[in-house]
């Protein structure tokens, strides 16, 4: 016969003989809930919806993710270049001493494993004297990497006007100059900028103490935005009304995107919402304003798709665009706005910091208008994919290696000079002293 907790009376519970059932039962059965529970009710919480959680479930593009990746390794081997370069004994370093720089490219493999899977960018050979690997850069990543200097100084009337674009487009007139060099790369700068192009062109710019450029006249001609030529394009080519593309961008989803319910129609009236555009000279709309925060988004949109529409490959790290917030005006997340519009800009994770590409400007990994620079770094990058296959100016090298490698090992600059390993000229003098 089974006893219930519920059928004890109390009086059991005082009987020595029943206490140690009374205490079984207590253990073993769980405690009877309170009547107030059952009218507490567990609110529901929304799930948040933030950045980060943005980034998690937007849609990926495979062609742009693939076309980062590839990028990612062109970046590594051009760091490692500078790091090379930036050694003054000779055209070649060691590779003792190139195994220390590991932790300098972060990278997962040894720096040996990582020089032999690009032989089409770095050359290993055994050097004569020492009897010790080394590595250089071949001679046609190096002619690449000369060509883009060059054409970069040819580009140097279309840089000046990015420029001026830039400071036309700030509150003030005027940049911080730590800005410009983050993305000095992106924008098609030389390296030394600050004298080769803002102190050259006095006219343009006014430089005001060390990290500040100002503009110096505004420059009406400069003052169309690149979304007003698609605007043109789409009125006069597609019939639309003027009321349709007036304030309207380029639209493109990636593949597989999901339209919420009502999400057309909210992004319809967003294409008719009028704003301040970004050279116009009328004060600044403020996010906090009564109403006005979606038009203050709207034209902090338009800064960031003319800043991207201004650089080489139409793509910027988002990290560096937060350095543009102060003077552009820009008073919202810039991460969070970048993935609002999913149609207008895409961001990639691949790599070592998110990405944003212009999506109107892409078309399968590739840019829709090349320009000339784009073009010098598309084939350093086709060079850096071909990996380890063999093509036949690679095997006419691998035959000359044998020649190359007992030859002697130096460069000549501009004044005749050889500059290379320090033993050559030592022992080219010893020949001489034995001859006399």
């Amino acid at each position: 016969m089974r006893v219930r907790h519920s059928l004890l009376p109390s009086a059991l519970c005082k009987d020595n003989s029943m206490g140690l059932l009374c205490d079984l039962t207590q253990r073993i059965l769980p405690p009877s809930p309170s009547p107030f529970a059952l009218f507490i009710q567990r609110r529901w919480k929304k799930p948040t919806v933030s950045a980060q959680t943005r980034l998690e479930d937007r849609v990926r593009d495979p062609h742009l993710d693939k076309s980062m990746a590839h990028l990612k390794k062109l970046h590594l081997v051009l760091r490692t270049h500078h790091l090379m370069s930036t050694r003054k004994r000779g055209p070649f370093v060691s590779l003792n001493l190139m195994s220390r720089w590991r932790n300098i490219l972060r990278l997962n493999v040894p720096i040996a494993s990582f020089l032999h899977k690009h032989p089409h960018v770095f050359h290993l050979f055994v050097h004569p004297f020492r009897r010790n690997t080394c590595c250089r850069i071949t001679k046609r990543m190096k002619d690449l990497i000369l060509l883009e200097g060059v054409v970069v100084k040819q580009q140097e009337m279309e840089v000046v006007k990015r420029v001026k674009k830039l400071l036309m487009m700030s509150v003030g007139g005027s940049l911080h100059l730590h800005a410009l060099r983050l993305i000095r790369r992106e924008l098609g700068l030389p390296e030394d900028f600050r004298d080769s192009i803002l102190g050259k062109y006095g006219g343009d710019f006014r430089l005001i103490g060390l990290e500040v450029v100002e503009l110096v006249h505004w420059d009406a001609e400069l003052g169309v935005a690149r979304v007003e030529e698609w605007r043109e394009k789409e009125y006069v080519e597609k019939w639309l009304s003027e009321f349709e593309t007036k304030f309207a961008f380029p639209i493109s989803f990636p593949t597989g995107f999901k339209f919420e319910r009502g999400f057309r129609e909210r992004l319809k009236n967003w294409q008719r919402l009028p704003y301040t555009k970004p050279y116009e000279r009328k004060e600044v709309v403020r996010a906090k304003t009564c109403g006005g925060i979606e038009r203050y988004e709207k034209r902090a949109v338009a800064v960031l798709h003319e800043l991207l529409s201004l650089t080489v490959e139409k793509m910027v790290e988002v990290d560096q665009l937060a350095h543009f917030r102060r003077d552009f005006g820009i008073e919202v997340n810039v991460r969070e706005l970048l993935l609002k519009h999913p149609g207008i800009f895409y961001i990639s994770s691949k790599g070592k910091n998110l990405t944003v590409f212009l999506r109107e400007a892409y078309r399968k990994g590739g840019l829709i208008e090349p320009n000339p620079v784009y073009e010098v770094r598309r084939n350093m990058l086709d060079l850096v994919l071909l990996g380890c296959r063999k093509t036949r100016q690679l095997l006419a090298c691998d035959e000359s290696k044998e020649e190359s490698n007992s030859s002697v090992v130096y460069e000549v600059n501009e004044e005749g000079e050889r500059q290379g390993d320090w033993v050559i000229p030592f022992l080219e003098n010893c020949g001489e002293n034995k001859s006399h």
